[in-house]
């Protein structure tokens, strides 16, 4: 293997550049079980997470892009990035918050997602490396930028530990009332980024309930029940086995993109998703603070670009568990809050732990 290149086959070199006037650079992350992990500051995109499987192969899991121009150019702009302020959908893009009304940029069907045109996902993250294992990525995110009130700081840190977990600690303050759903975006396929298919991933997600949406997925409120549906991961299910299935919230999204509820108190991080890839042996067990996951099934994705080495990515070629604060919560006042105030502090934590089943 050449020096300059990583254990997943990437150029450092082809990942730096500027954006908006700022450095770009890829950060390498590994521990001493001889994973690696990628990221990009750009985004804070996680390019690439190398475990090993059953035969003790490094499995590259995420799926993304050669360099920082494909990034720039992507089809997916989501890939491995971090999205905020608020991830996820804000129907008819606006909200009221302490009297006022803001109006956001309109960027999914009839609503915000994401945090907008230009979400945290298209921005250049302050990056320091801690130590091998750990980076730090800020972003004050300014007054008014996408139509969110305040100043808002976040602070991630991202680490990759000796027991092959990949961990996501978020912070952030206020300097004025905002809203904040932050959330990593990571598209996964546990066989290797460039399988075609996560329909034979098993999967088991601690959810009773979850949010059936309307035809723009936006939640209609009330949760419902997963027994009796094609959303009962409560006992392992193959992703694929009834996803097909003819039911009206699987034909709105032409999949699964729902927000799972976790069965687990306010705040508690818990595990939530155990997802395992009969073909590599591989297991990642998500444990989280957030109250909801959104699983998605990668379904609009085409297989139109090349991602990695080559790879086409079509439709459900990944799943993404983006765990988070529920969609559309600052309009419903029953889901839990999105709000955050001058003087708190916004906490929370994701992990993903990876393992070999037997």
């Amino acid at each position: 293997m050449q020096t300059n290149e990583t254990k997943s086959g990437l150029i450092p070199a082809n990942f730096s550049g500027k954006v908006d006037g700022k450095d770009v650079q890829m950060y390498v992350l590994t521990n001493n079980k001889g994973s690696e992990a990628t990221v990009i500051n750009y985004g804070g995109k996680i390019v690439s997470l190398s475990v090993p499987g059953k035969n003790g192969k490094l499995t590259d899991v995420v799926l993304g892009h050669n360099n920082l121009t494909e990034y720039l150019n992507s089809e997916e702009p989501y890939f491995g990035a971090v999205c905020g302020r608020t991830g996820n959908r804000i129907a008819k893009g606006q909200f009221t918050l302490d009297g006022v009304t803001y109006k956001l940029a309109i960027n999914n069907g009839p609503n915000n997602l994401h945090g907008g045109l230009k979400g945290f996902n298209a921005v250049v993250w302050d990056a320091k490396q801690i130590n091998n294992q750990t980076l730090e990525l800020k972003y004050l995110a300014k007054d008014g930028e996408e139509g969110f009130p305040g100043n808002l700081n976040v602070k991630m840190i991202y680490t990759l530990t000796d027991n092959n977990e990949f961990s996501i600690d978020y912070e952030a303050t206020t300097d004025k009332a905002t809203i904040l759903n932050l959330t990593n975006h990571s598209y996964f396929n546990l066989s290797g980024e460039g399988d075609p298919s996560i329909n034979d991933h098993i999967l088991v997600m601690h959810a009773s309930d979850y949010l059936p949406t309307d035809d723009t997925a936006i939640p209609y409120g009330k949760p419902e029940a997963v027994k009796g549906t094609p959303f009962d991961f409560t006992t392992p299910h193959a992703i694929g086995e009834r996803i097909e299935a003819d039911f009206e919230q699987l034909h709105f999204g032409k999949g699964y993109d729902h927000t799972m509820i976790l069965d687990k108190k306010e705040g508690e991080c818990a595990l939530a998703v155990e997802c395992y890839s009969p073909k590599t042996g591989i297991l990642m067990n998500i444990s989280t603070s957030e109250p909801g996951v959104q699983i998605y099934t990668g379904n609009w994705m085409t297989g139109n670009f090349e991602g990695k080495h080559g790879h086409r990515y079509p439709m459900r070629a990944a799943v993404c568990f983006e765990t988070q604060h529920f969609p559309d919560s600052v309009n419903r006042p029953e889901y839990p809050s999105v709000i955050l105030r001058p003087g708190e502090t916004f906490k929370s934590k994701t992990i993903h732990a990876f393992s070999v089943k037997k």
